[in-house]
């Protein structure tokens, strides 16, 4: 008799939980299909505002997902809280998790956030020759965390987002054009006038050298050897160091044409200065 009686007592419990839990796991069900229907259609509405906006492909996916998990878990929460769970605890946990994470990937976050910048404001596009500090090169690639720079040297750099945004960037391709630094020596005792004109004329000789605007030539310093000129021709960023090359080898050219001396270490000595 006690036997049934205990069964009785179990049954009538679990009647109870099945009708105080039953419509609230229907109504958790019916919010999980809608609530993810409709975050399924938020989230494409996102992406076509920010196609049409001009976010950056590589971003609007990351936005994309990022709006998806947010929604998602906006939704999961509701259910958690129509079924009477306590979600205290759980935010708190989440909430430390989240601080712990944030201390331990604070470089990462600081690339991430600079990485969403990049992308955003676009100091550059993939193509473009840039240099950050030292570093020189055509952009592969630009990512979330990072920026692949292809070298003239054929090697990939793989530049941090946060020290772009910490430093100058110079973009070369933004104009169109690039200016050659090109440091040529000349002795005291030659004339400037002849040595610019045979440079020139060995500039001329350059076909990927750009006619507009004209090549600058100037003396840029003295030392005790010799007189430093530099000689600045506009390229195009894709011919840069072909252009390089084959200026080196002109000037060269045309100087030993031309009998232009130059001074060595091992013999210098005092002479006239030319005109």
């Amino acid at each position: 008799m006690d036997f049934l009686d205990k069964g009785n007592e179990y049954f009538q419990i679990a009647l109870d939980k099945a009708v105080f839990y039953l419509p609230r796991i229907i109504i958790a069900g019916f919010i999980l299909w809608i609530g993810f229907r409709i975050v399924k259609k938020l989230v494409q509405l996102v992406g076509a505002a920010l196609e049409r906006t001009g976010f950056s492909e590589t971003l609007r996916p990351f936005l994309s997902s990022t709006v998806s998990i947010i929604l998602k878990g906006a939704v999961l929460f509701a259910i958690a809280s129509v079924l009477g769970a306590d979600l205290t605890g759980l935010v708190a946990i989440l909430a430390a998790a989240g601080f712990a994470v944030g201390m331990a990937l604070q470089g990462s976050l600081g690339n991430f956030a600079s990485g969403i910048l990049i992308l955003t404001l676009k100091p550059y596009k993939i193509n473009d020759w840039i240099q950050v500090e030292d570093k020189f090169g055509r952009v592969e690639e630009i990512g979330i965390f990072s920026t692949d720079v292809l070298t003239p040297g054929n090697k990939i750099l793989i530049i941090p987002n946060s020290k772009i945004t910490d430093t100058v960037v110079t973009n070369f391709s933004e104009k169109g054009m690039i200016r050659l630094e090109l440091e040529v020596t000349m002795p005291y005792e030659e004339s400037f006038s002849r040595v610019k004109d045979i440079i020139e004329k060995a500039l001329d000789g350059v076909s990927l050298i750009l006619e507009d605007p004209k090549p600058e030539i100037g003396i840029i310093n003295f030392d005790s050897h010799n007189i430093q000129l530099t000689v600045r021709p506009y390229v195009l960023p894709d011919n840069f160091w072909e252009v390089t090359f084959a200026c080196n080898k002109a000037i060269k050219k045309a100087f030993s044409e031309n009998a232009v001396k130059v001074a060595y270490s091992e013999g210098v000595e005092i002479g006239l200065i030319g005109e």
